[in-house]
């Protein structure tokens, strides 16, 4: 399956970003997310299923990048301010790095009683 790539208009010309790439800075950004302590990978109806490919799904649309990604929450911190941080840091990461906004999905698969 060939790599799909979002444009960024550049100063000398186009930008071509790989949605790969968006899903790599993605995933990186939820794995270093505190409370998180895995990621999954989504199916098409947005449930998380082990052993997929992706851990992040990316698609462009009007110019904004919509990510969503499946974790697996520790135990002992409140769910929903592990999804807001994980939220905020894929956010910051793919701004930062591409200069585009994103509005970020986060799919709570499980907790994780590990330490």
């Amino acid at each position: 399956m060939p790599d799909t790539y979002i444009t960024v208009p550049g100063g000398q010309g186009d930008i071509h970003i790989s949605e790969d790439v968006l899903a790599v800075i993605a995933a990186t950004a939820i794995r270093e997310t505190e409370g998180v302590a895995a990621m999954t990978a989504l199916t098409d109806g947005g449930a998380a299923r082990k052993g997929a490919a992706r851990a992040a799904r990316i698609r462009l649309e009007d110019g904004v990048v919509y990510a969503d990604a499946a974790i697996y929450a520790q135990y002992g911190d409140s769910i929903a301010a592990i999804g807001e941080r994980a939220q905020k840091a894929v956010a910051e990461a793919v701004e930062s790095m591409t200069g585009l906004k994103s509005v970020v999905n986060i799919f709570v698969a499980g907790v994780s009683f590990d330490k």
